[in-house]
């Protein structure tokens, strides 16, 4: 397993040059009041030969000004959007701890595009759970009912991708 954080270089390869699966693990990150679920799932896929894509950066400023024209945090989100759009599974949380508006942003972002290789949890309590619930309805998308059955998923989904590699 490769795990590649915020803003590294998204190099899906492995140490031979072949592209491995790779797992953007999109969702719920607000510091101090989401789970850092983003660590749990790495820890059940280390048997996996996958490139885990995870947003939530190390050196994250909450100071930093959600401008175009902030270096640091346009490079954040843009490497966001790049590692969606080459990640083979988009695994996404909604914690109910959370607002998550950037999460909700992402599921609309990729809900008509992308949804086979988007997968969702959203658990009660998520304060916009009944929108998700629609949105994952209609167009398709695989919506989790506990964290193990989305653990499952995303492990169901990676190694039906490694087969075909």
């Amino acid at each position: 397993m490769k795990v590649i954080k915020a803003p590294n270089k998204l190099d899906m390869s492995n140490s031979d040059g072949y592209r491995l699966s790779s797992v953007f693990l999109a969702g719920s990150i607000e510091m101090g009041k989401a789970e850092n679920w983003q660590e749990r799932i790495t820890n059940e896929l280390k048997k996996f030969n996958v490139v885990i894509l995870n947003p939530r950066r190390d050196d994250w400023d909450s100071s930093w000004e959600q401008k175009i024209d902030n270096p640091k945090f346009r490079e954040q989100v843009e490497w966001e959007l790049d590692a969606m759009n080459k990640a083979d599974v988009i695994a996404m949380y909604f914690d109910p701890s959370t607002k998550s508006p950037i999460s909700l942003l992402e599921l609309g972002l990729h809900a008509t595009n992308c949804e086979k290789k988007l997968l969702v949890y959203c658990p009660e309590g998520f304060w916009r759970k009944g929108n998700v619930d629609i949105v994952c309805r209609r167009n398709g998308i695989t919506n989790c009912i506990s964290m193990q059955d989305f653990i499952n998923e995303i492990k169901k989904k990676i190694g039906y991708l490694v087969q075909l590699e």
